[in-house]
């Protein structure tokens, strides 16, 4: 029992300290360590950080890292060319005042789909979200509502091929691709799109006259048009690394002679585990080209931004690998056993909901989407896979239904993506956190229990 209440102990104070602005890289390893002590093994503590702590963090960077690297890269030469910007732009403008929310939306989807970085996102689409709202005096307060609808939510775990990292993570442990069950991520992500947009219409409509407002920090500048790529130069990139990621996927990894993988040298690897992670590796590689060739002139530095976008991935690297790191430990103790069976009985005859709670419930304490995935699978990913079989339950929707998971509870308010999003924004959590929290967490957990509910109900 002590080391169930060290483990408990060890993830409130991660979410509590992570919270109050604590580095996950340094809390990481001391609080996996306070659990190695609870759980009677502190005998065992630096063996047990050099030869699990460190090994997980390290296997997760090096499987990861170049999805991480070519990701910030491509996102920042599609910000700096100007690219992210007049995409945001013309959707917004070709929908206008009347469909805010719907035009804003759609420039966040659109981008996050095609892999550009949430954070990214956000700042590109934050000025021009100022101006039509501004334009249309509506108030500003549920600008950070409408980014996080497009960016946080459907085209980050639902929709099937989106590019982020929570839609690749599940494929290695189940034997998927990102394409995984398609209806279902369909489905659930459109739902959750316009339930987001009925919300923030709502609110709108309701405190509409209230204006705009006055005295707001961080007003944006606007990039003058003649410093734009056109629309198409823009959009290019995008539909390279979305149109090869499939190809890659679908057509061409599928037809090389991967035989070589099943030898010792390489760890007797079924290209299924590798597939997801190769075929973005290409296509961010193919769409970073495309940027730097088509848009050379609107850069006054490339290998400069480049720079700054291979550093830019460092941070969520490691952030990431680090709570891995303290996942492997937690499920390595003994008293890991118990939680782990008390998560898998919550429902015995349906993984579905227990894999949902788990990853919920980790995204939530850890205060990150990709961090409680990861933390989730690395721990339970092989139980969950073999449950599928057992069950005869399709991996597809484990697959799905991890990723859509890990898009709610994340949303809670020391979020790094929700403090920053606020910060661009100039707002506070008081004026804004209360409809990030409807679009972000209410809704999406919503949708994902219904879905869990009519696959458990008809298939399972």
């Amino acid at each position: 029992m002590e080391g169930v209440i060290g483990i408990l102990l060890s993830l409130g104070l991660l979410m509590y300290l992570a919270y109050r602005g604590i580095s996950v890289i340094i809390l990481a390893p001391v609080l996996a360590m306070l659990a190695v002590v609870f759980a009677g093994e502190g005998s065992q503590m630096l063996g047990i950080y050099t030869q699990i702590f460190m090994t997980k963090m390290g296997s997760f960077a090096i499987k990861y890292f170049p999805i991480f690297l070519l990701g910030a890269i491509f996102g920042k030469l599609m910000e700096d060319s100007g690219s992210a910007m007049v995409i945001a732009k013309s959707i917004i403008n070709k929908l206008g005042i009347k469909h805010a929310s719907l035009a804003i939306v759609t420039a966040c989807g659109l981008l996050t789909y095609g892999g550009v970085s949430v954070f990214v996102v956000a700042f590109a689409v934050y000025p021009l979200a100022a101006a039509l709202f501004k334009e249309g005096n509506l108030p500003k307060r549920f600008i950070p509502a409408t980014i996080a609808l497009g960016a946080f939510t459907f085209t980050m775990t639902c929709l099937p091929g989106t590019s982020q990292i929570h839609n690749i993570i599940p494929a290695s442990y189940f034997g998927t691709d990102m394409y995984a069950a398609p209806v279902v991520g369909l489905c659930a992500g459109f739902t959750m799109m316009f339930g987001g947009l009925w919300w923030i219409n709502l609110r709108i409509k309701k405190y509409q006259a209230e204006g705009y407002g006055e005295n707001h920090t961080n007003e944006p500048v606007i990039m003058a048009d003649h410093h734009l790529p056109s629309l198409w130069v823009a959009l290019l990139p995008i539909v390279v690394v979305v149109l090869a990621n499939f190809l890659f996927q679908k057509m061409w990894i599928p037809s090389w002679d991967t035989g070589y993988l099943a030898s010792d040298k390489f760890g007797q690897m079924d290209v299924n585990k590798v597939k997801s992670i190769w075929s973005m590796i290409m296509a961010l590689i193919l769409a970073v080209g495309t940027v730097i060739m088509f848009s050379w002139s609107k850069f006054t530095d490339v290998n400069g931004t480049m720079t700054k976008g291979a550093m830019g991935s460092m941070l969520p690297t490691f952030n990431t690998a680090s709570e891995v790191g303290y996942g492997g430990t937690i499920a390595s103790l003994g008293a890991f056993l118990l939680v782990k069976d008390a998560v898998i009985n919550v429902s015995p005859g349906n993984p579905l909901i227990s894999e949902v709670l788990a990853v919920n419930v980790l995204a939530g304490i850890t205060g990150s989407a990709s961090g409680g995935l990861t933390i989730a699978l690395e721990a339970l990913g092989s139980t969950y896979a073999q449950l599928a079989e057992q069950f005869s339950i399709n991996p597809e929707w484990m697959h799905r239904l991890a990723s859509m998971a890990s898009g709610g509870f994340d949303s809670l308010p020391h979020n790094g993506a929700v403090i920053t999003l606020l910060t661009i924004c100039g707002l506070s959590h008081k004026q804004s956190y209360k409809d990030i929290f409807m679009v972000s967490l209410v809704i999406p957990v919503s949708i994902t229990v219904v879905t869990v509910g009519i696959l458990s109900l008809f298939f399972v």
